[in-house]
């Protein structure tokens, strides 16, 4: 993670070895030593020379064709995301001195929306801050305020990590929308502060971060188990929010006029009941 990282050799190792023989059409014979292709099996397959793909694993060449890239990512059976990433890694811009921690802003309006909303809903960051968020986002999980950091709550709170019973496959698809959303931006101070915490402290978060895995953040089906309403299943639509790069408003919907709107209309009511402090018993209360 410092201005010397051979992003694009790192993603090209980690994804080669993720790649079975069989699943190319290579025959296994004898034992191997290494998980996945060797690289002369990926440069055979891509029509390269073994010497030139082993110069793009070892960053000694990071200016590629991209016909070559092309062929590297139909060899390690990359998506469209993932394509485009591998792409995006070999086409990046002299790097800057280390820079300051960009300041994620809230729009105004964006503020305003969130707080005219019936729905729960909150501004993520490029990082996956939560900048900002609704009373109703809260009801979802006490920990989607102002402040927190999903990747964070979902790795290593475990009132957070409970809410998921999918909890492996919202993991890893957090993991890759993250490493998408960040891509070749990696000498920020904020980035470099967050993998390097995740790492240390999550055994699940090195693994998936090791992958490479790649994945455009954007709206899905999620279940919840809610400790109030039992399980919940919600539409989660992640939006764009023109003139700010990165930064996305999540909104979370449930299908019209199945038990799943009843729910999320029932702890909208529970937010909407004020609380009011129990009273107070000032004889018994007094010091002894």
């Amino acid at each position: 993670m410092t201005r010397d990282t051979n992003t694009l050799g790192e993603y090209l190792r980690a994804r080669r070895e993720l790649v079975t023989p069989d699943s190319v059409g290579l025959p296994q014979l004898g034992v191997r030593r290494v998980p996945g292709l060797r690289r002369e099996e990926v440069a055979m397959l891509a029509g390269i020379s073994a010497d030139y793909y082993l110069r793009l694993e070892q960053g000694r060449d990071r200016n590629p064709s991209v016909q070559v890239l092309e062929s590297l990512a139909r060899v390690l059976q990359l998506d469209d995301d993932g394509t485009a990433y591998l792409l995006s890694l070999a086409s990046e811009r002299p790097r800057r001195a280390r820079r300051r921690p960009r300041k994620e802003a809230v729009p105004s309006g964006i503020r305003k929306l969130l707080d005219s909303l019936t729905l729960p809903a909150f501004l993520e960051g490029r990082y996956f801050d939560v900048l900002a968020a609704n009373a109703l986002a809260a009801a979802l999980s006490p920990r989607l305020v102002t402040g927190h950091n999903r990747l964070r709550d979902v790795f290593l709170d475990p009132a957070e990590y409970s809410l998921y019973p999918d909890w492996e496959d919202a993991t890893a698809g957090l993991v890759a929308g993250f490493r998408q959303s960040v891509g070749t931006d990696t000498d920020d101070p904020r980035f470099i502060e967050l993998v390097g915490e995740l790492s240390l402290a999550s055994d699940r978060f090195r693994r998936l971060w090791a992958r490479h895995d790649v994945h455009v953040r954007e709206g899905t089906s999620i279940t919840l188990d809610h400790p109030q309403v039992g399980a919940l299943t919600l539409n989660r639509e992640k939006l764009a929010v023109s003139g700010s790069a990165g930064l996305l408003l999540v909104v979370y919907h449930a299908d019209a006029g199945t038990e799943n709107a009843e729910k999320l209309s029932l702890l909208s009511s529970y937010q909407a009941v004020p609380h009011t402090p129990a009273p107070t018993d000032r004889a018994s209360a007094t010091p002894d």
